[in-house]
């Protein structure tokens, strides 16, 4: 045990129950049991300590197309107000991550402007050189789209399942948007559902299953249905979202493109039937796609699909915790341990010398208020649904979320194995 702390959680509650002190140090767990000396002391008691998430699917925007969405600041901020301190970037950005060039410059601007820790993937598509990406540091690859959606074509199948035989030669994940849309422009939430329903989601994975070679390593982004989590279980890992598990399209108007997203709600039966599998799903990812009101606010055949998340993913599932009906370790284990897994990154924990990066929470829940979000674009679906928010964030072993407040932290960019600087 160090002999002095930089920062002492005093009377948190761990997840076991037991009640604590934690003493933290160089950003590493010190010490759990009563309090070491320390330079700060920070009083949780009653506060409920979790290893904060690490959210794999995320859509910061950022750039000079689309920054009026989302940039890496409000993103990462929103991020840590909701008990994530890693986010993993997607490459479906304006101009998309297919050169170094690209992806090295995402990398350099999430640098001057993110508060929490940022990994940051590349994209798959005919001629890009996956290599030079995985070289330039790339955590993962894709989503690649297997299906088309927003700012993202379709990556042919040959192509695909050659991308899926680099890959694996250099030891790295591919992660897939599994669809097969059927043609048609939708004019409402249940035509969008139609065109986009679940029984093509299950083909669409089986379709890519059958391309993945021997040692290959893929993960199923966000799957919706029942059916599509069972065809997706022994061949990747699995990813649900929040959207999908609390929200179906028969909870909104018609045509309200606030409920808009890729793949689309889902019926209220099978969103129900969805929490059925929640024992095979190992991960649990936000796909936070910040869109401005004002882009929402067009007739539905015209809006486009996503849905804001990031800040609310943890807080949406604590409330089903401390209503009892998830336990705390599922919840842990598909938000912290599987993603952290799934990456090869270091996982944040309670024993001494693991990354000391948590989030406390009480023991209540409020209901989802839009205005006291952090994200840019103003808006959730979500609002007015239970929800318990972290009160203090910890990353690094120090403070990064506390009274309220973001301390300004400083965020860390986390390559893939395969970068070379």
């Amino acid at each position: 045990m160090a002999g002095r702390a930089a920062l002492v959680l005093e009377g948190v509650t761990l997840p076991s129950g037991r009640v604590a002190d934690l003493s933290l140090g160089e950003g590493r767990v010190l010490h759990i049991g009563a309090g070491i000396p320390a330079d700060e002391c920070v009083d949780a008691s009653g506060l409920l300590c979790l290893p904060a998430a690490v959210d794999m699917h995320t859509h910061l925007r950022g750039g000079r197309a689309q920054a009026a969405k989302e940039d890496w600041t409000t993103g990462t901020t929103s991020a840590l107000f909701g008990g994530v301190t890693v986010v993993v970037d997607q490459p479906n950005t304006l101009p998309p991550l297919t050169s170094p060039e690209a992806y090295r410059a995402r990398v350099a601007e999430a640098s001057e402007h993110a508060r929490c820790r940022y990994a940051v993937n590349a994209g798959v598509v005919p001629g890009a050189d996956l290599p030079a990406l995985w070289q330039a540091g790339a955590m993962a690859f894709g989503e690649i789209f297997a299906g088309p959606s927003s700012y993202g074509a379709a990556v042919p199948p040959e192509v695909l399942s050659q991308a899926f035989l680099t890959l694996r030669d250099l030891g790295t994940l591919a992660t897939i948007h599994a669809e097969d849309p059927r043609p048609g422009v939708p004019e409402n939430l249940a035509d969008h559902e139609r065109l986009r329903p679940a029984s093509a989601e299950a083909a669409a994975v089986t379709a890519v299953g059958r391309l993945v070679p021997p040692g290959g390593r893929v993960h199923f982004c966000h799957m919706s249905s029942a059916a599509a989590v069972d065809a997706a279980t022994g061949v990747g890992t699995v990813e649900v979202t929040p959207h999908h598990l609390f929200l179906s399209w028969e909870q909104f108007e018609a045509g309200d493109t606030h409920a808009r997203m890729n793949p689309p709600l889902r019926s209220e039966k099978e969103r129900k039937t969805l929490w059925n599998r929640w024992g095979a799903v190992d991960v649990i990812a936000s796909d936070h796609a910040p869109h401005t009101a004002t882009e929402k606010a067009v007739p539905f055949a015209e809006a486009p699909s996503g849905v804001p998340g990031v800040e609310t993913m943890l807080p949406l599932l604590m409330a089903e915790v401390v209503a009892g009906r998830l336990t705390l370790a599922s919840v842990i284990e598909k938000t912290a341990v599987n993603p952290a897994r799934i990456l090869g990154i270091t996982p944040a924990g309670f024993g001494p010398g693991e990354r000391a990066d948590f989030a406390l929470y009480p023991k209540i829940s409020t209901s989802i208020d839009p205005d006291a979000l952090h994200t840019k674009c103003t808006w959730t679906p979500f609002e007015g649904m239970a929800a318990v928010f972290p009160e203090t964030v910890i990353m690094d072993g120090a403070a990064a979320v506390l009274d309220g407040e973001c301390l300004g932290t400083e965020g860390a960019w986390l390559p893939g194995k395969g970068y070379i600087p």
